[in-house]
């Protein structure tokens, strides 16, 4: 029944293909090892960094506080200046406002707002923005709580600390002044919608819709709704 081999150098040819064989199923062992291995470590990686921005989106949020438009003219119903308090959500940590974004919708067309903490004219001081006629458009400022403009470094939200978005309610998409226009061409002063012939300012009875995004892409949206009627100039009105 069974075959016995006798001569040596026949033996030892069998035992050195064997040996191969099994050297050969190891390294196929342990390079399959090594994938599985590396593929869990990209794998856990992965999981992590999904996870984190899955936390950021929903902590690293901006809440909004409140939503009022100051009057600059009650005749021709119009606002001078949008101004939107933030805070940072529960549990959130530091939020960096000047590289946020604000994605408007407005009567006057859509944009995507950033940060300024520069006039229309150009200046490098923040300080030389005296009010929201003062910003161009597509772009927002902040004010502290003593109403000062603050610069970049400085609109950082955390526990302790709100800020007061500030956006020209007269420049596009909200009014139909374009950068060109807000700037008086004489050098010396800004220019208000209603006074400019033929402009237009976010007044009266209209609406318009925002998308506040973080850093860390986490968005909070709000609609605007300006009241019928406006009774005198300087007064704060609800959005």
């Amino acid at each position: 029944m069974f075959e016995f081999i006798n001569n040596d150098e026949d033996r030892g040819q069998v035992g050195i293909g064997t040996l191969i064989v099994f050297i050969a199923m190891v390294l196929v062992a342990a390079i399959a090892a090594g994938v599985l291995i590396n593929t869990a470590g990209f794998l856990q990686s992965q999981a992590e960094a999904t996870g984190q921005e899955s936390t950021d989106l929903v902590s690293e949020r901006i809440d909004v506080t409140s939503e009022v438009g100051i009057v600059g003219n009650s005749t021709s119903g119009e606002l001078e200046a949008i101004k939107i308090s933030v805070s940072g959500a529960a549990g959130s940590d530091q939020i960096d406002l000047s590289q946020s974004t604000i994605q408007a919708v407005g009567p006057n067309g859509q944009a995507n707002l950033v940060f300024t903490d520069e006039p229309a004219n150009g200046s490098s001081s923040t300080s030389d923005i005296g009010n929201a006629s003062q910003l161009n458009a597509s772009t927002f400022a902040v004010q502290n709580t003593d109403g000062e403009f603050v610069s970049g470094g400085d609109a950082v939200l955390d526990d302790t600390t709100d800020y007061t978005i500030v956006i020209n309610p007269g420049a596009e998409p909200f009014g139909n002044l374009t950068v060109d226009d807000v700037y008086n061409s004489t050098g010396s002063s800004y220019t208000y919608a209603h006074q400019e012939t033929d402009a237009l300012a976010f007044g009266e009875s209209d609406t318009s819709s925002l998308e506040i995004v973080s850093p860390a892409s986490a968005t909070t949206s709000l609609e605007l709704t300006s009241p019928d009627l406006y009774s005198e100039d300087g007064e704060a009105v609800r959005l």
